[in-house]
């Protein structure tokens, strides 16, 4: 059903990506699915935020989080399971749709993992991503918390 699944986490807070990491395992092995694991590093350089940085600044941060994302991926996504690895730059909803399209995802898979109130309403990557799909898009929430 699935051959392609764009699976988008998060470097930043990894314990918030474990529930949606297992639910792309488990679509992988029944589908027989390739999938392609997105990590987006903001771009710092074209804001004035981008002022305060050094110039290599983000070359550094792309290749850490290349690193980051393998290792990150051969701890959690089995072996036998074909992965592609993409480092995605710039602005992370744009960056996930572009990446959908371009390895032809039928599914992107992605977390929600606001606590509390904010918990009704999904982020605003999570909500433009959906919004702005071409294909499926699976958001995955934490399990609730038992009292």
């Amino acid at each position: 059903m699935y051959k392609d699944i764009l699976l988008a986490v998060d470097l930043g807070h990894p314990e918030d990506e474990e529930r949606a990491v297992q639910t792309v395992v488990e679509y992988a092995r029944a589908f027989k699915s390739r999938v392609h694991i997105i990590t987006v590093v903001p771009d710092f350089g074209m804001s004035i935020v981008g002022s305060f940085f050094p110039k290599d600044y983000e070359e550094g941060a792309l290749e850490e989080a290349s690193k980051q994302l393998h290792a990150y991926a051969q701890d959690r996504i089995p072996a036998e399971i074909q992965r592609r690895h993409i480092v995605g730059h710039g602005v992370i909803y744009k960056e996930i749709l572009r990446y959908a399209d371009i390895v032809k995802a039928d599914l992107i898979v992605m977390s929600a993992h606001r606590r509390g109130l904010e918990d009704y309403l999904l982020g605003p990557n999570a909500a433009r991503v959906v919004r702005h799909a071409q294909c499926a898009v699976l958001v995955v929430r934490d399990a609730p918390d038992v009292a």
